[in-house]
């Protein structure tokens, strides 16, 4: 793409979102706020940040940016032991701004104060990538809000502690040994990308403390261990799903892919789809590194288009987005379009317009996917919005947490009750159950991107039957 082109896109992406009103504002305000402060906050070493600063139970805020004036009073009051006050300031926090999901876990937590509590845990990207932290969190806090609302767990109520792991490995790693340590931690939610559940994934297992992963996808978490488990389904299901769209559906046998070498999740989706075109009796032609510093998606398209590409598959993650966009662009509707949940953000619905129409996702959850479930209402109710498969797939990994602690509240019971086959918990995308390997056993959920009002982009994601 020429820079002229770049610039016209910038250009309209800041239009478009001075043109977003109601539910949507919030949704695309959170994906500013991440750019910003991934852009101001580099992934820290130890000596300038410790481990303990990167966990709060409500203590301290860890999104940095636009701390109302009551939440600042109620962290501090939290801080201070003065729960009664910092009830009172959390609760106008979220009157003031009620999509804030971390203000109302340190709500809960407040009105647990120094009574006895379950206690769980969750580790994010919030420095690094807080749009998707803040989708997580939102599935946790409902989880909480409710239980506790209905007198909690057999009488007692969920804590729930946050920490910041910027996508890390390493720091992810010390984010666990520090969650081992504590004793009253039952279990995590998280972490979120597959290259740092693979990477803490050890230490939990060594310290025999259940992990749930709601998004990370990547093969190599298939029995990676007995305290890892996931309530999104594999790229195995993903891919197998989108090749069996593309030769069956749309009748097309060749494909190009587009991925980071970098990513561990993008090289499991991109594999396993090479594996299952294949399968289904197509090819994939090419190969594209979106990772490579000379990456042009100009000529990336033209030479997959020269060998015959007739669909182009976006196995982008977060960090390449931005490239992907650009051969959505540069592709301009001439090839058919698939891609990873990655791809399912509001920046695809800003920036792809109406040259990402038809372009097929293959993503956990869609919030009209399955009419019977009440969590699409509790949850605009509760955020004045619609919610991501991020939030349901955190909500389910709470879910199951609740679940096993009520059938015994310590570590080895919660590890024995997810373990077992009897084992099951209703969450947002339905039953909960984990197979042996630790996998969710549930399908995926195809969405195409088609002319709509619910993002207020003119374009929506809506699920295929």
């Amino acid at each position: 793409m020429s820079q002229k082109n770049e610039t016209t896109v910038l250009v309209l992406a800041v239009l478009i979102t001075l043109g977003v009103v109601g539910g949507g504002l919030w949704l695309f305000k959170d994906s500013i706020i991440s750019q910003n402060q991934s852009n101001n906050n580099s992934l820290p070493n130890n000596n300038q940040e410790s481990i303990k600063d990167r966990i709060s139970f409500g203590e301290k805020t860890l999104i940095a940016l636009e701390i109302a004036p009551a939440k600042k009073e109620g962290v501090e009051a939290i801080a201070a032991g003065s729960y009664e006050k910092a009830i009172a300031y959390l609760t106008t926090a979220i009157k003031q701004k009620p999509n804030d999901p971390e203000a109302l876990i340190f709500l809960n937590n407040a009105r647990i104060g120094s009574a006895k509590s379950y206690t769980i845990a969750t580790s994010l990207p919030i420095g690094s990538d807080l749009n998707t932290s803040l989708e997580i969190l939102r599935g946790i806090a409902q989880a909480q809000n409710e239980i506790n609302a209905s007198g909690g767990i057999k009488g007692v109520r969920l804590k729930v502690g946050i920490a910041n792991d910027d996508d890390n490995p390493e720091i992810s790693k010390q984010i666990a040994t520090t969650l081992v340590k504590n004793q009253e931690v039952l279990g995590v939610v998280g972490p979120i990308t597959s290259d740092t559940t693979l990477a803490a994934g050890s230490v939990y297992t060594s310290g025999q403390l259940v992990a749930i992963t709601p998004t990370s996808t990547s093969v190599k978490i298939s029995n990676l261990s007995h305290y890892v488990f996931r309530t999104v389904p594999s790229d195995f299901i993903a891919a197998r799903s989108l090749a069996n769209y593309m030769v069956n559906k749309l009748h097309k046998k060749n494909a190009a892919v587009f991925f980071n070498s970098q990513s561990n999740y993008s090289q499991s989706l991109k594999s396993e789809f090479v594996s299952s075109v294949s399968l289904e009796g197509g090819q994939v032609s090419n190969e594209f590194d979106l990772s490579q510093a000379n990456f042009s998606a100009a000529s990336s398209v033209e030479q997959a288009t020269k060998q015959g590409a007739e669909v182009l598959m976006l196995a982008a993650n977060n960090n390449t987005l931005d490239k992907a966009l650009q051969v959505i662009q540069v592709s301009d509707k001439r090839l058919a379009l698939l891609g990873g949940d990655d791809v399912y953000t509001l920046k695809t619905l800003e920036l792809g317009r109406e040259k990402a129409l038809g372009m097929v996702l293959a993503v956990p959850w869609h919030i009209d996917g399955n009419l019977s479930s009440d969590f699409p209402q509790k949850s605009r109710q509760l955020w004045g919005a619609d919610v991501s498969w991020r939030t349901a797939l955190s909500y389910d990994a709470t879910k199951a947490f609740i679940a096993a602690i009520e059938l015994n509240p310590t570590r080895e019971g919660v590890q024995q009750a997810l373990t077992s086959s009897n084992f099951s918990a209703i969450g947002a995308s339905g039953a909960i159950r984990f197979l042996a390997s630790g996998d969710r056993n549930a399908p995926v959920q195809l969405v195409k991107i088609a002319p709509g009002n619910r993002s207020r982009t003119g374009y929506d994601f809506v699920p295929i039957p």
